[in-house]
């Protein structure tokens, strides 16, 4: 509530009401509480769903959608955040200089004394941020009670109006006034939405609760519940102060105790004439400048309550606690982000000092920030800005909540049950509408930079598993693919080779894989069988470590292929098993791809054998067969060790070590080993026809010459 209730109740809630009248000023708060209500629900899902920890939006983005949108919208949210402690900044500023002219005590001119003040300002509450924050729970429930008076305040002055106080444009209730403000009066090029994104600033508290969601004892419980009830209650307020202030002051008004009538006019239309005073110079006389009323005086609450003191205490309180907080989340959220590691070059934010592990170096990072925009000095400059990127970091809680639903992962299961999907997917369209109706270019600015971080992201993969949405709707739309593929026929001009690679160790035949990549193109599936042979305990324990080990080697080195380990007595039985399990539908091999077997005149007649009925076998099962022959061999496995050797030795060659440099032999089996990776000079392919029967099928034989 306190984050809530801050800049805008005061200072501009009022000149919203005369910019939009009274009944569009409801439909603008109204707005603004469907946006965070919506995200309020799904804030409340995701915060329900698993243990909450430090980092709020960002924490809550990340580990539903993945370390691509959560990257983006961390950078994004720590920068509004940044940004808005220039806003509360700046309308704490703009107060002490209303006073400071009210006594006629300028230190150069209003601009420039609001940006002194703030840079003043922010440089103490840096100071406060950085010597420790353990006090201010309980200064918050101070601030809290101020706000409050401050608030019953300027509702008992409505009650009293003052003939001191009608020269300002105060008359009190009056159903004229009420019925002149009720409709709209947009002046200065201000429009319907220019006016909603000065006022969205005003809803953006509602994450408050989550940001400090690693200091909560239960975050689960207490997110919701405090999140919907500070709406609420935050909504009632601001529509009853702008009913309120809309019924009682009017537009425009000169401050001049002179201008009353002296004679009744015949023309008089406006509520204040109807009271018996006259502004309608503000309008008639060129050059006149009204500086009261709704239209003209930021500071229209303290002129109506009953102790005008109270009110600047209440608004100290607001942009304060609120500058505070900002000050405070900015560079915790940013130091989780840093913590992830998904930007390398952010890494230096990580690091925290003392018992709180505080983000000292993101808080100076932050501050800098806020003094940059400070030196905007206009809360009216400063407010779409916010609206812009508080309104993505919404879409994308909404979106992640939707997403998630989407994917039906096993791993969402919140406790708070009133949310929908589809109702979070209109919140996220809507903020994204917003967005554009209120700064087009802004709001494309922000999908670009999104964008950009999430190609970044993606294109970098950090090492990182959080169990996300993503990874859920990627196997659902896998499974989903794959059972609608199964009940298509085959047809020839669909045809893949799908092959099943007799690699072993994928790294220790790399001459294999790069062929069969030459010809799938990463279109094709390549399946790499590694038969385990031995005690069945000892290759039990092997295949789980190798798959693991072998599948990231083969992302690592950009082969879209799968590894598949068995366990048998010989090669034929693991090659048999393979051929008739693997795959999964239509995603089967239909090619097995094997060395040939340099030493078969050498070798133990059994393994000649075996080697060759692993042809039959192939052919049983209507494979295709691919025997991809090297003059040096294809085993390199021996050679790993030297290699590396090698390649460091290139390198640092000053680098001492104990391995012996490759023979010709092996380096030429190495250089071998990677041919298939270069491109290839003009080459030809010899096909001749075996034999035609007469359909479909026909058999070739094909001479590769490299």
């Amino acid at each position: 509530m306190l984050n809530i209730w801050g800049v805008m109740l005061f200072i501009r809630l009022s000149w919203i009401v005369g910019q939009a009248g009274i009944g569009l000023s409801v439909l603008v708060i109204g707005m603004a509480t469907v946006v965070t209500t919506i995200t309020g629900l799904s804030t409340s899902a995701i915060a329900t769903n698993g243990f909450v920890r430090g980092g709020g939006a960002y924490y809550l983005i990340s580990r539903s959608l993945g370390p691509e949108f959560g990257g983006a919208i961390g950078l994004i949210f720590a920068f509004a955040n940044a940004v808005a402690v220039a806003m509360y900044v700046v309308g704490f500023a703009e107060t002490v200089v209303e006073l400071l002219k009210e006594n006629g005590t300028l230190m150069i001119d209003e601009m420039n004394d609001i940006r002194i003040i703030g840079a003043i300002t922010v440089v103490i509450l840096l100071g406060i941020s950085i010597a420790g924050m353990e006090w201010e729970a309980k200064a918050q429930i101070v601030l809290l009670v101020i706000l409050i008076l401050a608030i019953g305040n300027f509702v008992i002055g409505t009650f009293i109006p003052l003939d001191s106080k009608k020269p300002k444009g105060f008359f009190g209730y009056n159903a004229d006034i009420f019925m002149e403000n009720f409709g709209p009066d947009f002046r200065q090029e201000e429009t319907f939405f220019s006016v909603f994104a000065i006022f969205f600033p005003a809803a953006t508290g509602i994450l408050a609760g989550a940001n400090i969601s690693g200091d909560l004892a239960d975050p689960q419980s207490a997110i919701p519940k405090g999140t919907l009830l500070a709406i609420l209650i935050t909504t009632l307020v601001y529509v009853g102060i702008a009913v309120s202030v809309g019924s009682c002051v009017v537009r425009d008004a000169t401050g001049n105790v002179n201008d009353t009538f002296v004679n009744e006019l015949t023309n008089c239309t406006t509520a204040a004439c109807k009271l018996n005073y006259n502004f309608s110079s503000c309008h008639t006389q060129p050059g006149a400048e009204c500086h009261y009323g709704l239209m003209n005086n930021f500071q229209v609450m303290s002129m109506v309550s009953g102790f005008a003191p109270l009110i600047s205490a209440g608004i100290f309180s607001a942009t304060l606690s609120s500058a505070l907080a900002s000050l405070v989340s900015a560079p915790k959220i940013f130091q989780a982000l840093c913590k992830d590691s998904i930007y390398p070059g952010f890494q230096m934010f990580a690091k925290g000092y003392g018992k709180n592990n505080e983000p000292l170096r993101g808080y100076i990072l932050t501050f800098l920030i806020a003094l940059g925009f400070i030196l905007i000095a206009e809360l009216n400059v400063i407010a779409p800005i916010i609206s812009n990127f508080f309104l993505a970091s919404y879409a994308l809680i909404n979106f992640s909540v939707f997403h998630a639903s989407l994917a039906k992962s096993p791993g969402w299961r919140p406790a708070f049950k009133y949310y929908n999907m589809w109702i979070s997917l209109v919140g996220a369209i809507l903020c994204c509408i917003v967005m554009f109706v209120i700064n087009w270019w802004a709001a494309l600015l922000t999908y670009v930079i999104v964008l950009g971080l999430y190609i970044y992201v993606t294109y970098k993969k950090p090492d990182v598993n959080w169990g996300s949405s993503t990874q859920a709707l990627t196997y659902l739309n896998a499974l989903q693919h794959s059972i609608r593929l199964a009940g298509v026929e085959d047809h020839v001009k669909n045809f893949r080779p799908q092959c099943l690679i007799m690699t072993g160790a994928p790294n220790a035949r790399p001459a294999l894989l790069h062929l069969v990549h030459a010809f799938t193109k990463n279109v094709g599936l390549m399946i790499c069988g590694h038969v385990h042979m031995g005690p069945r305990r000892q290759a039990m324990k092997e295949l789980s470590t190798d798959l693991a080990k072998y599948q990231r080697w083969l992302i690592k080195n950009k082969m879209k292929a799968f590894y598949a380990p068995v366990h048998a007595e010989d090669l034929r039985d693991g090659g048999q098993y393979l051929m008739q399990a693997a795959g999964l539908g239509r995603m089967r091999p239909n090619t097995l791809v094997v060395g040939f077997k340099k030493n078969w005149r050498q070798s133990d007649m059994r393994d000649v054998e075996t080697y060759i009925n692993l042809f039959h076998d192939a052919f049983d099962v209507q494979y295709g067969v691919v025997v991809i022959r090297l003059k040096e061999g294809l085993d390199i496995s021996h050679l790993q060790g030297q290699a590396k050797h090698k390649f460091h030795h290139i390198f640092f060659p000053d680098s001492k070590s104990s391995s012996s440099p490759l023979n010709l032999a092996d380096q030429r089996l190495l250089d071998a080993s990677s041919q298939f990776q270069k491109k290839q000079g003009k080459s030809n392919i010899d096909v001749w026809w075996l034999f035609d029967d007469g359909e479909r099928k026909v058999s070739l034989k094909i001479h590769l010459v490299c």
